[in-house]
Parts: C-alpha cells; structure tokens; sequence
C-alpha cells in the first residue's frame, strides 16, 4: 500500500471529507492537502529534496480563481508539471468532469493512473481506485465509457497545432510560430495537411468549427 498520498482540491469540504476518509480507512498511511496547484506542486518538490516523496497523487482539474496567482495551470497543468517531475508518482483525477475525450486526453498525454468521477458514489469509487492503482492496475469510473465511440487519439504535435489555433493563430502563424522555436515539422504545407485530417476526423466544416468542437469536447 501506499506509504504518502497528496490531495489537491480546492474546495475546502471536499478536501477535509477526504482527508479525512482517507486517515480513516488507512491510518497507516502519510496524507497531506493543499488547496492550490502551485502549492501541491511545491510539496512533490519538496517531498523528493526530502528523499521522501509522495507515491500517489489525488487531484481535481478544476481549480477556482482567487487573490493568490497561480503558475500552475489548474489541475492537468499540475498532473503535467508533477508527471515531469516524478515519473513514477501515480496519479489520479477525481473531478467532475465526465466527457470520455477528456479523460482519455489525460490518459493518453499525461499517463495517469486512475479516473474517478465526483459523483454520489465517488468515494466508495475513489477507494477501489486507490486499491487498484496501488496494484498497478489502472482505474476508470463505471460511469465514464472511456471505450464508446471513435476515440480519436491525438499525438502531441495535434495538441500543440490546436493550441495555437484555438489562440487565434492562423495556418501561416503557426507555421512561422513553429519556426520561430525550431519545432518539426513546422512547413505550412505540412500544417495545412494537418489540420485537413483533424477536420476529417472531428468531422469539422472549417477550421472555426474544429476549434468550437475541440473547445465542447474539452481537448485542449
């Protein structure tokens, strides 16, 4: 089992009902909190300074706004940053979020271990999850169907080319954009055919349509 468990959750009732679960059904067990992504972030830092590192990692994706700026760009940015940092922390999202794109995104992109969706059997969920994961296995809430439908798995050059145009950029920007970094492919030609896939494959009318259809199915 587990040795030190990080939740990162920003609601403070959440956060304290699984705090607290958790130091209920395993009191053996090591568990911090913290309540913004930049801070959770500071801690896996700290925790591998300390050669004493987290070996699960429970966190939202949606954080809210306040008075403290944030560098860490909500939960995913946190999942990405903290995946960068310690390839071997298991990672898994408890959110609300329940479109299959999305989380397969998270899977496919970022590796993480487990999905659980917030819902009225959450933390009976989020337990069998931690069970799961612990054991190398990888977890996925009943209710999200991760297997139904055309999954279209997108490669990290579709992600940075979407990006950019949901930014506003043009073919041509992007183009120059990719050059200016010393990113290849990056030939307009090449981001052209590109993004004629992508609209054949998110069936998509024009490049304003993919953008509105990447943006609903939460991709990017």
């Amino acid at each position: 089992m587990f040795k030190k468990i990080l939740i990162a959750e920003d609601l403070e009732s959440i956060n304290y009902g699984l705090t607290s679960m958790l130091k209920k059904e395993y009191p053996e067990i090591t568990i911090l909190n913290d309540r913004y992504c930049d801070g959770a972030y500071a801690k896996i830092q700290k925790g591998l300074l300390d050669s004493e590192p987290f070996d699960l990692l429970i966190t939202d994706l949606s954080f809210s706004k306040d008075h403290i700026t944030q560098k860490t760009a909500g939960g995913a940015g946190l999942v990405e940053k903290s995946r960068k940092k310690q390839p071997n922390l298991k990672i898994i999202v408890y959110s609300i979020e329940n479109r299959p794109s999305k989380v397969n995104m998270l899977f496919d992109r970022f590796g993480i271990n487990g999905y659980v969706l917030k819902h009225r059997n959450g933390l009976v969920e989020l337990k069998d999850a931690i069970n799961e994961v612990c054991k190398n296995r990888r977890y996925v809430s009943e209710a999200i169907n991760i297997r139904k439908g055309n999954h279209i798995r997108l490669n990290d050059f579709d992600i940075l080319i979407l990006g950019l145009l949901c930014n506003g950029l043009s073919q041509e920007q992007i183009s120059i954009k990719l050059k200016e970094d010393r990113m290849k492919p990056n030939s307009l030609s090449t981001v052209e055919k590109r993004f004629n896939r992508l609209k054949d494959s998110f069936k998509a009318n024009n490049l304003i349509h993919l953008v509105s259809i990447i943006k609903d199915l939460g991709v990017i």
